[in-house]
């Protein structure tokens, strides 16, 4: 299933411009993944990036039923300090999402870069977005790439350079 398994990393903080070129990019490369036979997507269910990739992956589900959604969530308490709109659309993802998996039952350090790290153990494919070289976006890319995970990085100046 590993050969079939795509995870997704990104920031969590997106501006408007950012949603919204990313949203285009993460369309097509979903789709094209798709129809590589890639039908397994995991996301951390993360504001911002984490969300837009889940949110799209559900878009394609419908057109492709085989399609599967896993949340792979660092503690059952993530949103406890989210807004509460943000905690609606993240509990209509995990309700709509085909199963939720979580590394720890409450916040603990390190829990989220333990589920970056078992989301690339998982996967041959990843979509990242990453504007800078520190953080855990830039880690979990750094560990992919050691891993021999075929990345497919997504940049939000893209469509300035598109005809």
């Amino acid at each position: 299933m590993k050969e079939n398994t795509c995870f997704f990393t990104g920031h969590r903080i997106l501006s408007k411009d950012e949603q919204f070129v990313l949203q285009k990019q993460l369309d097509d490369e979903v789709e094209k993944l798709i129809l590589k036979g890639v039908d397994h997507f995991l996301s951390g269910g993360a504001l911002g990036f984490d969300t837009l990739a889940a949110k799209t992956v559900l878009k394609w589900k419908e057109k492709y039923p085989s399609v599967r959604l896993t949340l792979v969530l660092p503690c059952k308490d993530q949103e406890k300090k989210w807004r509460q709109k943000d905690i609606e659309i993240y509990r209509d993802l995990k309700a709509k999402a085909d199963e939720v998996v979580y590394i720890t039952q409450w916040y603990q350090d390190g829990c989220m870069m333990e589920r970056n790290r078992r989301m690339v153990d998982q996967s041959s494919y990843g979509i990242y977005y990453q504007t800078r070289s520190f953080g855990g976006t830039a880690a979990t890319v750094r560990y992919a790439a050691k891993k021999g995970i075929r990345l497919i990085p997504l940049a939000p100046n893209n469509h300035l350079t598109s005809t």
